[in-house]
């Protein structure tokens, strides 16, 4: 098996130090640990070393640096995956510096735009026989996947229904709580009669013990874009985000309201503040979260069906839910070549369930699927 050389920009952060310690039991990696601060880089490469299987160094390199195109050409990796968020108003330099040194490209991105636009790079993509794949974490990359297993055998389908609650134990990391917050009170894409606001108004979904019911809201996630093109009946699509307790939920309606009156413009501008008032609670509530995706459609008869898939992570593994996807698309680079991944394009129905599942492995994460 040959050897890839892989980058992880931005990865001793909150979530994907979690995909480097999960890399980093890869025989075949040499495993850069990359971001603004060397030292944070090199204490999370050295702290994993002694378990570790792959070759691992922590170096220093800015995403925004303005000869970032000239320091991938000298350090050559083969993959490069962009975790420096948030990518909410971010442009492309990391994905065009990947294509002028020659690396494929993936990013955990979950801003719409951003990952929408990623096709913009497709011919100079293709022309070079690279991946450059946007979106390989919780959405749009694994909700498609269990959207696309729901919808087989469906001649159509009417409704996609997505929505993520983490365990209030979960530690929370600053650029997911500005990501959140950019879009609270804002418009959201809507295929309804009525306009939807981000965190304006809840409903309730009842999740398997020990998560139970959750308040969920909308959020603004690439899927609201990008899903329904994919299935027959250009199905509504909607997504909620939930937190467990109920106090810092309707906390978040409210101040949806007040983005919605004009009273705050952007909320994501008060994200330190707002995550220390939240990590005032965090002792409360559980480590336990959950994720859904139900499809509604109907089959060849004509008969109407409901499916739906769920994942559970349990003792505070929630936080590799979003990494499972960007390792599943680095494994079929190591093991197939770029192959189909080859192109720009957002990671929506690129990788099956399976795969995503066998990254979970050794993990308290758990999927089941059931029908109405």
């Amino acid at each position: 098996m040959r050897r890839l050389r892989v980058l992880v920009l931005g990865g001793y952060g909150f979530f994907w130090q979690r995909l480097v310690q999960r890399l980093s039991a890869w025989q075949a990696l040499d495993l850069l640990v990359a971001g603004r601060s060397l030292a944070q880089a090199k204490a999370l490469a050295v702290g994993l070393r002694l378990q570790a299987k792959a070759r691992l160094d922590g170096i220093a390199l800015d995403a925004a640096a303005p000869d970032l195109a000239r320091q991938m050409a000298r350090l050559k990796p083969d993959v490069l995956i962009h975790a420096s968020g948030p990518f909410q108003g971010q442009q492309y330099q990391v994905a065009q510096a990947c294509l002028a040194s020659g690396t494929h490209y993936i990013d955990l991105a979950d801003g719409r735009d951003f990952v929408s636009g990623i096709t913009r790079l497709t011919a100079e993509a293709r022309a070079a026989r690279l991946a450059v794949i946007s979106g390989a974490s919780s959405v749009p990359a694994i909700s498609s996947a269990a959207a696309m297993q729901l919808a087989r055998g469906m001649s159509e389908v009417d409704s996609i229904d997505i929505g993520i609650s983490p365990g209030n134990r979960t530690e929370r990391g600053l650029a997911t709580m500005q990501a959140v917050l950019s879009y609270c009170g804002k418009p959201l894409p809507s295929l309804g009669p009525e306009p939807v606001l981000g965190w304006s108004g809840s409903r309730q979904h009842i999740y398997p013990p020990p998560v139970g019911a959750r308040l969920l809201s909308p959020c603004d996630v690439p899927d609201l874009s990008l899903l329904s093109q994919h299935f027959a009946g250009r199905p509504v699509v909607s997504f909620g985000a939930g937190l467990e307790l109920r106090l810092l939920h309707r906390g978040m309606n409210a101040m949806a309201a007040l983005g919605r009156w004009g009273w705050v413009n952007d909320w994501s501008r008060h994200a330190r503040l707002l995550k220390r008032v939240a990590d005032l609670f965090k002792n409360l509530g559980s480590d336990a979260g959950a994720m859904h995706v139900s499809v509604s459609g109907h089959d060849a008869q004509s008969q109407a069906v409901h499916r739906t898939w769920q994942l559970l992570a349990t003792q505070g593994h929630g936080p590799y839910v979003p990494t499972l996807a960007a390792a599943a698309l680095l494994r079929k680079l190591l093991h197939k070549g770029p192959g189909e991944l080859c192109g720009a394009q957002p990671c929506v129905g690129l990788l099956t369930l399976s795969e995503i599942a066998a990254e979970a492995q050794g993990l308290q994460i758990s999927m089941s699927e059931s029908k109405a």
